[in-house]
């Protein structure tokens, strides 16, 4: 008896062991990113909390800081620098295609991400037959602010420095020193200090 796909195609032996093989991915970080939400994320301790996401495959730097209630997608693609401050649930998207790299975030140093930001790797194709999803790499620079409840769509790149303000859209790449505001994100402003060479503040205890 032939095995098909959704669609209906019917498959080879190779394309059946691939799709179990994305099966078996697919539920082993289902389960991580469970236990990522639901048990760490909720434990008051910042070293806990770092110990269990560094297990996970997330690179963090030294002194980053990433509070309580944050929702994790694919740790194994998240990169962040030193000094960064992440706010309370906040969502990190990592997804990334194994085939080509495609996808994947990628945070500076010294980064101020406020509370209930999410920013995104993944989404759909709506031109597409089926609604494939499609992984694009994100990367934040150095010193960037991200104000609260903003998200960062999937491709984005903020330069050095950038600002957005809180519940902002970003669907395009932010200069650097620039600021952005709105839905869609558009530029009304510039940074007036260039020199940026700051440390943040400490993260608050017990988040």
């Amino acid at each position: 008896m032939a095995i098909t796909d959704k669609d209906g195609n019917i498959l080879s032996i190779s394309e059946i062991l691939e799709k179990i093989l994305i099966r078996i991915r697919t539920i082993y970080l289902e389960l991580i990113t469970g236990f990522l939400w639901w048990f760490v994320g909720a434990i008051p301790s910042h070293l806990f909390r770092k110990f269990c996401y560094r297990l996970a495959g997330m690179r963090i730097g030294s002194k980053s800081t990433i509070h309580m209630g944050a929702r994790i997608y694919y740790p194994n693609g998240i990169e962040i620098g030193e000094g960064t401050l992440i706010g309370e649930k906040a969502t990190l998207d990592g997804r990334r295609q194994l085939k080509n790299s495609h996808g994947g975030l990628k945070i500076g140093d010294h980064v101020d991400i406020a509370s209930e930001v999410m920013i995104w790797t993944s989404q759909h194709d709506i031109h597409s037959e089926n609604m494939a999803t499609i992984e694009e790499e994100v990367e934040i620079g150095d010193y960037v602010f991200i104000g609260p409840r903003s998200i960062i769509m999937p491709g984005v790149k903020i330069g050095r420095g950038a600002i957005v303000a809180g519940g902002s859209v970003v669907t395009k790449d932010v200069e650097t020193m620039k600021i952005v505001a709105g839905v869609p994100a558009k530029e009304i402003g510039e940074r007036k200090n260039k020199n940026l060479n700051y440390k943040l503040g400490r993260p608050r205890l017990f988040q």
